[in-house]
């Protein structure tokens, strides 16, 4: 049960370094400077959305096989390890006009929330929720790792995302996916017979 929790939240704490949600993170905590409501915004979102997907993961894997499953997740793993590689960008402009209409709490929650949609984050949580037996752990895992990656940044604004070696820490979570992928091929040739 302690793999479920401890596993999704180093993961989802590795990928969040860099990605999109992290700099939209930044972009509240300059915008509003009040960064307990942006952290409350963040926490709401991302159980939000994670247990949507979660939900999906835990719902996807009744489907398959165990063997066909692990196909499936070594794939996935192997994609979201190379797409964690690429550096994500938000468009400054676009979401400065949607900012200070709602206030911090509301306008993080949306945009958290929206940023999330199909982010490599939340296709982890599927995955993760889709190996893993216990659900709301690896519900509360994602979220924690959500937590360790932005709430720095809302708390220390610029200083920390400039400080980071975000392509050092791309690598790693993507080496980190990597051997997801490799255990989930490994575990796939076993339940097929293979090896």
């Amino acid at each position: 049960m302690l793999e479920s929790l401890l596993v999704p939240t180093g993961i989802v704490a590795l990928a969040e370094i860099g990605d999109k949600t992290q700099l939209l993170a930044l972009l509240l905590a300059a915008r509003f400077r009040k960064p307990w409501p942006i952290i409350a915004g963040i926490v709401a979102a991302t159980l939000a959305n994670h247990f949507a997907a979660g939900a999906v993961g835990t719902w996807v894997s009744t489907f398959f096989s165990a063997a066909t499953l692990s196909w499936i997740l070594a794939a996935s793993f192997a994609a979201v390890a190379l797409w964690t590689l690429v550096p994500d960008k938000i468009d400054e402009e676009e979401e400065a006009s949607h900012f200070k209409r709602f206030g911090p709490f509301l306008t993080t929650l949306i945009a958290f929330f929206l940023a999330e949609m199909g982010d490599k984050t939340q296709i982890a949580t599927v995955m993760l929720a889709a190996q893993y037996p216990h659900f709301l752990m690896v519900v509360i895992g994602t979220t924690l790792g959500m937590l360790l990656a932005n709430v720095p940044v809302v708390l220390a604004g610029n200083f920390a995302a400039e400080r980071l070696p975000l392509a050092l820490i791309r690598r790693i979570a993507a080496f980190a996916f990597g051997l997801l992928a490799l255990y989930a091929g490994y575990e796939a040739l076993k339940l097929s017979g293979l090896i």
